[in-house]
């Protein structure tokens, strides 16, 4: 098979991945290349080695697929940096834990006015770690861009020291490894892991509430590292004096350095942030759709990214260009939750007749499992769909304080992630609330 036909066939196997998983398609699959084509087998060339890894991870399956249906031959696919065998030696974020994000640099985070001190904090840091902002705490809401920039300081620090070792995982998995380390009796090992780094990035710290051992465990860690000049970066939901059952003298070390909030985007931020996440997507549109998802999705960045996959999705599958028409088509459900309002009253209704209790059971100090799981599960919904504050949510519940909320908020976000059951559980009464027509 000649040169020009193999290009042929891997722009065809682009072009066909690109429409089986939209939300994966990057602008940057343009510079991929086919470094090998035996018939069985092909190899993908990827500037770096951030993209091996996110083409591993996210889009090994679509390829395979969309080889297999180009082609018409089982092959297997494989990914390496263009012109080596394999990815570039050995990255400079310890392993295990999660791969850089080639999206998530600072080129590619949009700045407004909600998040600015927050971006600005994060370069200081990147370009002086140890030395500006230690600790640097990010508190804000889910989905507006804390993950971002903490994968962007990493990338830059990475950039300016290849050699520099970084820790960037979630705190889940730093107290998982803990555990883990316990069990084995390895503790020596844990220590050399963890004490040593050049910076220890860690995402949802708010998850150390009420695990006593692994606070102690990382209060001794922060300290080891602060004392070596060693740069110590933490995100959470809230700042730190509003983690519940978080040891006072971590609450003091995290506000030692800079502790910034990051709020939701405002309408021109958000129109910023649809354009460039349609230019990574290699998503032509103009600005007047641009304008139109702003003002329809406006509860975080993960909504509008989903909004644009729709978007794309419809597209590519009905072979129409973007329009402002085919965006109304796509988004017309997304919308039509979008401007539907929803109260605590209309929470409250859903979860009392899903658990056959009164709103006077959730209102009362009963503390049985029968009242106390659906009370949560009102304070993290309302948390979740409302822009009430915590005092608010606790005030429609029996007058409860802003620390028994956010551990109800906590404790069943918890069991979201462990728990099938629950995440189930929290998807159809979200649907049935969302869904729900104003009488």
């Amino acid at each position: 098979m000649s040169a020009p036909d193999v290009e042929n066939i891997f722009a065809d196997i682009i072009e066909r991945a690109r429409a089986l998983d939209p939300a994966n398609a990057r602008k940057w699959f343009e510079q991929l290349k086919i470094l090998r084509f035996d018939g069985g087998s092909i190899r993908i060339g990827c500037p770096d080695d951030a993209s091996v890894r996110f083409l591993e991870e996210n889009c090994r399956s679509v390829f395979t697929r969309a080889a297999q249906q180009i082609t018409g031959h089982l092959v297997t696919v494989e990914f390496g940096v263009n012109g080596v065998g394999g990815s570039q030696g050995p990255v400079a974020i310890a392993a295990p834990g999660p791969a850089l994000h080639p999206d998530y640099t600072f080129d590619n985070f949009v700045v407004g006015p909600s998040n600015r001190l927050a971006h600005a904090s994060c370069v200081a840091v990147s370009q002086s770690l140890g030395t500006t902002y230690n600790p640097l705490f990010l508190y804000g809401n889910s989905g507006l861009g804390k993950t971002h920039l903490l994968h962007a300081v990493c990338h830059e620090a990475r950039r300016r020291s290849p050699g520099l070792v970084i820790q960037l995982l979630s705190c889940e998995d730093f107290v998982n490894r803990f555990i883990r380390a316990i069990e084995q009796g390895n503790l020596t090992s844990f220590h050399s892991q963890f004490r040593t780094v050049g910076a220890l990035v860690i995402d949802d710290i708010q998850f150390l509430r009420e695990r006593e051992q692994s606070q102690e465990e990382f209060f001794h860690t922060f300290n080891a590292l602060y004392n070596s000049g060693r740069q110590i970066i933490l995100t959470a939901d809230s700042p730190p004096t509003e983690i519940p059952s978080l040891e006072d003298r971590l609450i003091s070390r995290f506000n030692w350095g800079l502790v910034a909030r990051i709020d939701p985007p405002s309408y021109e931020t958000r129109v910023a942030i649809v354009q460039k996440k349609a230019h990574l997507r290699d998503l032509p549109i103009d600005d007047e759709i641009a304008e139109y998802i702003a003002r329809q999705v406006q509860a975080n960045i993960r909504e509008l990214e989903g909004a644009l996959t729709t978007i794309y999705a419809l597209s590519v599958t009905s072979k129409e260009p973007v329009t402002l028409d085919l965006a109304q088509r796509a988004l017309e459900g997304q919308i039509k939750l979008a401007v539907r309002h929803i109260s605590i009253t209309d929470i409250i209704d859903v979860v009392t007749r899903h658990f056959d209790v009164r709103l006077t059971d959730l209102q009362s100090k009963r503390r049985s499992q029968s009242i106390t799981t659906p009370r949560q599960i009102c304070m993290y919904l309302a948390r979740a769909l409302t822009k009430h504050s915590l005092e608010e949510i606790g005030g429609h519940l029996g007058g409860r304080d802003h620390t028994t909320v956010m551990h109800a908020c906590g404790k069943i976000a918890e069991e979201k992630q462990s728990d099938p059951k629950m995440d189930a559980l929290l998807g159809e009464l979200t649907k049935q609330i969302t869904q729900a027509q104003p009488v």
